[in-house]
């Protein structure tokens, strides 16, 4: 059994696979402490093998943890990948991201694919039919966009909603959700066009906790797939393995 750690800016997400099968996971909070984060760990069964993935910080004495009860691997850019690594600062690159190019080149071989992860931050990745990952964009997320408007203006208020939104707002808070929602749908329906022009038979991914809102209401065709981060880590733990 294979545990996967995605460390994430909002939550830690925990899974477990046998081989390529999702048999369990988790979503905790991100002010993860030792002893929830252990009860859990040792409530699933047989774990033999680990990979973290982390944008944030996790507590050390779990790790410390992990490596003695676990064979870890840590995702960085010195592991074994699936794929060329093209972009130019490959340290400074995101294991999220990573793992994203690697289900990618997994589930759709030889094939130009674009992983749009619609989380805390929206990210566009691009691997190409040659197995090349070549980078892409990083925009703010719904929530983000949310937080901004209220933290840099002195009468807007704070929304956390994710609804279809009219195109002209009527009141403030329509005018606010008018803004964000279809900005972000725009924006990524936009970016996707913009892709298709420049790669033929383009095949789009998206993934992340805002997939599900957003695929709904995006004009171009598209794969959801909201375990498609977890499925790439656990592809590269047995990558790493072999």
């Amino acid at each position: 059994m294979n545990l996967v750690l995605d460390v994430g800016n909002s939550y830690v997400k925990m899974a477990v696979f046998n081989n390529n099968k999702l048999h369990y996971k988790e979503k905790l909070k991100p002010n993860l402490n030792l002893t929830s984060f252990l009860k859990a760990i040792k409530s699933l069964p047989e774990i033999m093998n680990v990979i973290i993935s982390s944008v944030s910080e996790l507590n050390v004495d779990v790790y410390s943890y992990l490596n003695t009860n676990y064979k870890v691997i840590d995702l960085n850019s010195q592991i074994k990948f699936p794929f060329e690594n093209c972009y130019q600062t490959p340290n400074t690159l995101g294991g999220d991201r990573l793992a994203l190019a690697a289900a990618a080149s997994f589930y759709y071989p030889n094939k130009n694919v674009l992983i749009i992860d619609a989380g805390t931050c929206v990210t566009f990745d691009l691997i190409n039919a040659s197995k090349q990952y070549l980078g892409g964009g990083i925009s703010p997320g719904i929530a983000m966009r949310y937080k901004s408007l209220n933290y840099f203006t002195s009468r807007l208020p704070l929304l956390d909603s994710k609804n279809e939104s009219e195109l002209i707002g009527t009141d403030t808070n329509r005018s606010i959700e008018s803004g964000v929602i279809n900005g972000v749908i725009s924006e990524i329906d936009g970016i996707i066009s913009q892709y298709m022009m420049e790669f033929d038979d383009l095949t789009v991914v998206l993934t992340g906790g805002d997939s599900e809102f957003l695929s709904m209401q995006l004009k171009n065709s598209i794969f959801a797939n909201s375990n498609f981060l977890l499925e790439g880590l656990n592809y590269l733990l047995q990558f790493n393995l072999d």
